[in-house]
């Protein structure tokens, strides 16, 4: 339950903060796409993103898990 909880305030936070950035768009307020562009504008910041996206990946849903056909 602590869990879901959690997600739920995250997701909530994220759309929250790109609403607020919609609202103010010209207030100087980034959305979320304002800031990956921002990253992925270099080639260094395209391997942090694809690299925190791998280990983000593998820590949620494949740590823990026993391959199908190993019994």
């Amino acid at each position: 339950m602590v869990g879901i909880v959690g997600w739920a305030v995250i997701v909530g936070l994220l759309l929250a903060w790109q609403g607020i950035g919609l609202i103010r768009a010209g207030d100087g307020w980034p959305t979320m796409s304002d800031m990956f562009r921002r990253i992925t504008r270099y080639p260094p910041g395209r391997v942090l993103l694809f690299s925190v996206w791998l280990w983000i990946g593998w820590h949620l849903f494949v740590r823990g898990w026993r391959f199908f056909l190993r019994s």
